[in-house]
């Protein structure tokens, strides 16, 4: 009996030489078209990375497109109707996530304008398409989180801490030059209150105002206190007034840099007290432009509105005071249309309230550093020095709180100033000089006395650096109905930094 009746039975497996060389046959020309397309683009994204050891990933994309030896897409054989129809769906969201992901990522994102901070520049619900190759992005510092959200979802962390990849930024087209509006994350928000988190007092704030324990361990009332990385912390706009290397002041709100005067941005807006012909009604606030929640009123016969009146010599007590921010063009306008009696600007008249208004100085960086500074005379005589990379210091104690959270926060040093000896101790050893890691600038907003910027919180450091809008994708103005304004036609498309040229 023959031994060879089984195998004669039983078709013989191909080589692998044989099936490759089959598989590669069998694609179609239009399916070389993809993969060429998208090779190209994956390659030119790991030239970008400058990291040749991610092209690895082109055999899994030559696998997907050509050989298909990973089964994929095993649900399209599926004998279930139902499954092909959810697993389709899942395979285009998926595929969407990743795309969305890369876009994000690499390319540009939108934003929303949550706070009134750049007015009139940039308005409450403008939603932004911001550019990050301007600079150059960021590689993603925490890779792993939920698509499409920032810090949280439903309460919980919508990211893993781990693995975390140190701050690297790809090749841009330029850098941070002045005047440039400029999306970053909240340097002062790497330990937030959970509580407190989507509002004005951050942590370092609350600390200064309840003390460590309390916020520490009131839960009940600050929430847990929580660490954010750098890519996870809130997004704030505003705009760079101030680049690395420069000494940074301002004199009576004109910001001076390198002793040399800066104009003020066209929509610059400063808080003034003003009177008019008569009462402001809902459409004049609506012709001028002036937010509602944004005017305060000085009723007459009130002490405050007596106490304004040596301020506005052209009117009389009996006459109402408003407060409210205002552009040079809105001035104008009121003055156009006959109705403003007379105004004067906050800033200089504040002194002379100290006692009524909210004491500043406790709140207005740096804190504990030499010199009176306030928000419209700060630096000092000489400006304050915005730290360069490669840069050196001296430190003292003056130095230390200007530029500690440089030192410690963002750069990762162990440090403090030690009280007994006048000496600043830097990771365990005493340090008479410091010499800066990375880049730093000053960030303010337009509403420059409504703004909470570096003039409260410091320095921004380059790896907190997102991006730089560029339109305006569509404004909603939340305080009017839907057929009364709401959505703001003549923003839509409109440029999101009109004073840079």
């Amino acid at each position: 009996m023959s031994t060879n009746a089984d195998s004669n039975n039983t078709t013989p497996r191909p080589d692998f030489k044989s099936d490759f060389v089959r598989r590669i046959k069998e694609i179609k020309t239009t399916r070389w078209i993809r993969f060429a397309i998208v090779s190209i683009l994956f390659l030119a994204w790991v030239a970008w990375m400058g990291s040749w050891w991610l092209a690895i990933f082109e055999l899994l994309l030559f696998d997907i497109y050509i050989t298909g030896y990973i089964p994929f897409t095993w649900w399209k054989n599926s004998k279930s109707k139902t499954t092909r129809s959810v697993m389709s769906w899942v395979d285009a969201i998926v595929y969407a996530l990743i795309l969305v992901y890369f876009v994000f990522a690499f390319v540009g994102q939108n934003y929303v304008i949550p706070s009134s901070s750049l007015e009139k520049t940039l308005l409450t619900g403008d939603y932004l398409w911001v550019n990050k190759m301007v600079y150059g992005p960021r590689v993603p510092m925490t890779p792993v989180h939920f698509p499409l959200v920032h810090n949280s979802l439903y309460g919980f962390k919508s990211y893993l801490d781990k693995p975390a990849v140190k701050y690297r930024r790809l090749k841009g087209l330029r850098n941070v030059e002045e005047g440039d509006i400029v999306v970053f994350n909240f340097p002062a928000g790497d330990t937030v209150a959970s509580n407190f988190e989507d509002t004005p007092m951050y942590y370092d704030l609350l600390v200064r105002q309840y003390g460590h324990e309390e916020v520490n361990q009131n839960k009940a009332r600050f929430g847990d206190i929580i660490y954010r990385p750098v890519d996870r912390r809130q997004n704030f706009v505003k705009r760079a007034v101030g680049l690395p290397g420069q000494r940074f002041a301002i004199k009576g709100d004109t910001i001076f840099i390198d002793g040399q005067a800066r104009e003020f941005p066209e929509n610059v807006q400063f808080n003034y007290i003003f009177t008019t012909s008569r009462p402001l009604d809902d459409d004049d606030l609506k012709k001028l432009d002036i937010i509602a929640s944004d005017l305060y009123t000085y009723n007459p016969g009130s002490v405050a509105r007596q106490n304004l009146s040596v301020f506005l010599p052209s009117t009389n007590p009996s006459q109402t005071a408003y407060m409210a921010p205002l552009t040079a063009s809105m001035i104008d306008a009121m003055k156009t249309d006959g109705i403003l009696v007379d105004h004067v600007k906050f800033n200089d008249i504040a002194p002379y309230f100290a006692d009524t208004f909210v004491d500043m100085k406790s709140m207005i960086f740096p804190y504990g550093a030499e010199g009176d500074w306030t928000l419209s005379d700060f630096g000092g005589e000489d400006g304050l020095y915005i730290p360069r990379k490669g840069d050196t210091i001296t430190l003292d104690k003056d130095a230390w709180a200007k530029y500690q959270r440089c030192i410690r926060n963002y750069e990762g040093h162990k440090a403090y100033f030690d009280q007994a000896s006048g000496k600043v101790i830097i990771d365990g050893a005493p340090a008479d000089t410091y010499t800066f890691g990375m880049d730093y600038y000053f960030m303010m907003g337009d509403n420059r006395d409504n703004s909470q910027d570096s003039r409260f919180w410091g320095f921004v450091p380059e790896d907190h650096i997102v991006g730089t809008p560029m339109i305006v994708l569509v404004s909603f103005d939340a305080s009017r109905g839907l057929f009364d304004g709401k959505i703001r036609f003549d923003r839509i498309l409109k440029s999101a930094n009109p004073d840079k040229k």
